[in-house]
């Protein structure tokens, strides 16, 4: 499985109260540091300093820099505040951006399955809860946004043939869990593109298999999703569209994370 995500641009990142946090409609921690990058290159660029003028200041590389502007790191609050009196932040910019420097070192909703799941993956929720554009492409499973919940349990217990019933239900209820997002206000678009071997590719009873493509169908009459199936009389097709890149926002181009998974 191959998915690209593209993240928020600083306009689209709305900040939450540290109410919201971990409540899926606030965007998680991962779209608030990247917020806080972003404003946090700003300020440097228009006191003029380089990223290395910055890293000396708070004792760090020019890339450590270069990774909280980038929001791909979590931030020391020592560290904020010192790069802010570098910056020359006024008090009331200074105590709301530092504000959000907590707040986004707060644990996303995730984490509470760091135990069932690798480290890794907990980053890839992340950008997911963040993303405004979420391009999936599957050869062998439905997209995990999409699948109902017969569908995955039958999907991990395939994978996890040992696993008790307590740790199926618990990776079941992540994965459900994650499809909150497509029903948030200002939900991500996501672009599936899905293989016909998995419609064909039984998985579950027949059942499960119904229930899952009547969620398909229903899934894809929603204004944020598009499903695209590619049929066998295609013959072989290379996924172009998933590879990384760039993708245009409607104001700026923004960030664009790929990952692979199985």
């Amino acid at each position: 499985m191959h998915t690209a995500y593209c993240c928020r641009s600083l306009r689209e990142v709305h900040p939450v109260s540290p109410a919201q946090q971990g409540n899926s409609n606030g965007g998680g921690p991962v779209a608030l540091r990247i917020q806080l990058g972003s404003e946090l290159r700003r300020l440097r660029k228009r006191r003029g300093l380089t990223r290395e003028n910055a890293g000396w200041e708070i004792r760090a590389s020019e890339s450590k820099i270069s990774r909280m502007e980038l929001g791909r790191v979590p931030f020391k609050e020592r560290d904020v505040a010192d790069l802010l009196t570098l910056y020359r932040v006024d008090d009331q910019d200074r105590l709301r951006l530092l504000d959000l420097a907590r707040r986004a070192n707060a644990p996303g909703w995730w984490h509470r399955f760091g135990d069932i799941v690798p480290p890794w993956f907990l980053s890839y929720l992340g950008l997911e809860e963040a993303a405004s554009l979420i391009r999936t492409y599957e050869v062998h499973f439905v997209p995990g946004l999409l699948q109902t919940a017969d569908y995955t349990r039958a999907v991990i217990q395939l994978g996890h043939a040992h696993a008790s019933d307590e740790e199926i239900d618990r990776r079941t209820e992540l994965r459900q869990r994650r499809q909150e997002v497509l029903r948030r206000p200002s939900p991500p678009h996501l672009w599936a593109v899905i293989d016909e071997a998995v419609l064909r590719r039984p998985v579950g009873d027949q059942e499960v298999m119904r229930g899952q493509i009547e969620a398909l169908i229903k899934a894809s009459l929603l204004p944020n999703v598009r499903l695209q199936i590619i049929p066998f009389r295609a013959g072989g097709v290379a996924p172009d569209g998933c590879r990384s890149r760039s993708c245009a926002s409607p104001r700026r181009r923004c960030p664009t994370w790929s990952m692979s998974s199985s």
